[in-house]
């Protein structure tokens, strides 16, 4: 069984940080690129970022660049995501996913977590 299971969102002042994590099980998680994508209330899917399965490349969004680091830890089967300088946009529910391919306004991934829900307060 396919499971992804995210962690560590929660609510977080502007400005200030916090680190998701991806729970891979099920699959050979060194096998597959890894994503993360984000969907804010009312609006579409949007990814955010992506490493590959080495954890030697990674690819961020213009939204977060700078301010978002993808990594992953294979022996320990899990994603990370961390988020700093924090902003009232970058509230959204986020998921972990893998092999995503993005096309005009749609995110297609083999695999989804549940996601975990990220709010920023002033």
């Amino acid at each position: 069984e396919v499971q992804l299971v995210e962690s560590g969102g929660g609510l977080v002042q502007l400005g200030g940080s916090l680190r998701l994590s991806c729970a891979a099980s099920g699959f050979t998680f060194s096998g597959y690129a890894m994503s993360w994508v984000r969907q804010a209330s009312g609006k579409g899917p949007e990814w955010i970022s992506a490493i590959n399965r080495f954890g030697n490349s990674t690819s961020y969004a213009d939204s977060v660049k700078g301010r978002f680091t993808i990594s992953r830890d294979n022996d320990r089967n899990t994603l990370f995501l961390r988020m700093n300088s924090l902003k009232h946009e970058d509230t959204a529910a986020y998921y972990c996913a893998s092999d995503c391919r993005t096309t005009g306004d749609t995110v297609r991934c083999t695999y989804w977590g549940r996601g975990t829900q990220v709010t920023v307060s002033s």
